[in-house]
Order: structure tokens, then sequence, then C-alpha cells
């Protein structure tokens, strides 16, 4: 038979009251944490599932992010194309009260003293800035796009043709999508050489009214419209793809609960079974130093405690 001596008993007593020691440090571990997974061999599968989680979820971030500044982009391009259709709209109202053919000079004097104030309100319009950015000048955002000259009439000398870059601005929405959202300059007010450019059609309105020359602003009714369609397709275009960037905010916004809630379930320590795992392993560790106390001398299991 197999003599169990004193030695083998205290060495035994000690690798058991060392793992049931071990064993409830982990579980109190998983307690102050709030984490079942405090290293990868806690769970080797459930950390590589973990850290793509966490890859995905950082990945989601920074897309949410982009959406966010899309929208304030498209939001402020659909403001100012609205500043820029009044403008138009107002034009128009003072091209047609010229044209009535009734006016004395001094009334076009007057008209076109207006005139001239919504073509320096155009001119700044189409400078429009968001965060240091030019919007309407492509790629080249940090150089102004409508750099006119004061004219002899004290307002911008809208003649210097101007083409704005025609780059485009994409925005990274989603895994493999991107969008452009921004207008160029050129798409909106119109090309140099255009019937209907809005810097144009202003100079001849003005020109036509300083002559008296009725026939010239009444023919510029045509382009104003064509013009004011223009910018309304522009318009409808940033509307289209608001619409399209805040779905995708709404699917990101579904996708990172998902992702979080997936990641929850992976990492999370579950805090009712744990604190009663807790207390079992607690009892368990007492009741083997009381057992030990009972088959060693009471100074060993002293010296343990």
């Amino acid at each position: 038979m197999l003599r169990v001596t004193s030695n083998m008993m205290s060495s035994q007593l000690l690798l058991n009251l060392n793992r049931n020691a071990r064993t409830m440090n982990d579980t109190q571990l998983q307690l102050s944490t709030g984490r079942k997974i405090n290293k990868p061999s806690d769970d080797p599968v459930g950390i590589t599932y973990s850290l793509r989680y966490r890859a995905e979820l950082s990945s989601n971030e920074q897309y949410t992010r982009n959406v966010d500044s899309s929208l304030s982009w498209l939001d402020y391009n659909d403001t100012v194309l609205g500043q820029a259709g009044d403008v138009v709209q107002r034009l128009r109202e003072l091209t047609v009260q010229a044209s009535t053919g009734s006016n004395p000079q001094s009334a076009l004097d007057s008209i076109n003293e207006e005139v001239m104030q919504l073509k320096q309100q155009l001119v700044d319009i189409s400078n429009s800035k968001l965060n240091g950015k030019y919007i309407f000048n492509g790629e080249k955002y940090d150089s102004k796009p409508y750099d006119f000259a004061i004219g002899v009439d004290g307002t911008y000398d809208t003649s210097k043709a101007i083409t704005t870059d025609p780059g485009e601005i994409q925005y990274i929405v989603g895994e493999g999508v991107q969008m452009p959202i921004n207008m160029t300059g050129n798409d909106v007010f119109g090309k140099t050489g255009d019937a209907d450019n809005l810097f144009t059609i202003i100079n001849n309105i003005s020109a036509g009214l300083k002559s008296g020359n009725i026939t010239a602003v009444s023919k510029e009714l045509d382009n104003i419209d064509t013009r004011t369609e223009t910018i309304l397709s522009a318009r409808s275009e940033i509307g289209a793809k608001t619409n399209r960037v805040e779905l995708m905010q709404g699917r990101l916004s579904d996708l990172n609960t998902n992702l979080t809630d997936l990641q929850a379930k992976t990492e999370d320590a579950d805090y009712e079974g744990l604190i009663m795992k807790s207390k079992i392993q607690e009892n368990i560790y007492n009741a083997s130093l009381s057992v030990g106390a009972k088959i060693i001398s009471a100074t060993l299991v002293d010296f343990i405690r």
C-alpha cells in the first residue's frame, strides 16, 4: 500500500487551496472589470470575435463622422443655392418691372442700383465658405473661385472669365461607398460664354438699364428662366444626395447597435451569475481552509492564512 505522509497531505492541501484561490480570484477579476475576457487565455475563440467587433466598430465610427460631415456640407450647399435662387428671383422681378416700357430713365437708374446690389450679393454667394473651404471650387477649395476686381461703378467687375475647378470632393460614407457631394461654380452660375451665365445676365441687364435699352433688358428673361431651372435642378440633386446620406446614417446607426450588442455578448460579464459563483467559491475556499485545519497542524494552516 502507498504510505501517505504528512508532507504529501500538506502539499495536496496547498495545491487545492491555491487552485481554489486562483478560481476565486478569476471570478472576482471579472466582477471588478465587468468583462469575462481579460486575457486571451480566458476565451481564445471569443477574443478573436471581440477584436473583430472592435475593428468594425472603429471603422463604423469613422464612416459615421464622414456622414455627419457630408450632411453638413450638403445642407450648407442647399442653403446657399436657396440664397442664389432668391437673388435670381428678385432679378427677374426687376427685369420684368424694367421691361414695361413706361419707366423714365430715373426709374431705370434706380432699378439698376438694386441690380448692382444683387450682383454684389451673388459674388458673395459664389465665394461661400464652409469650415474655411470654398464650396464652389472643387478640389481647389483653398482658392477663391470668383476673385473679381472692383469695377469703375464701385461693384465687382464680373466681365472677367472664370473657370472653377471641376474636381469632385468624395466622402467615404460606407464600406466601399464613395459619394461626390460638391457642386462646381460653373455648373451653378454658368460657364464663361454661356448666354445664361448669371454674371453675364446681370451685366447685360445693367448695360441695358443704363442706356435705356428696354429690348436688351427684356431679352434676358429667357436666360434668367433657364438659369433658374439649372439652380432648381442642382438643389434637387443635392436633396437626393442628402436623402441617400441620411439613409446611410440610419444604416450605420443600426450597424453600430448590432455590433455593440454582439461585442457585449462576447465580452461583458454576467454579474448575477458571477456574484453567485463568487459566493460559492468563497465558501469552498473557506471550507477547504477549515478542513485543512483539522487534518494538518494549526501552525501550518495559520501560516497559510
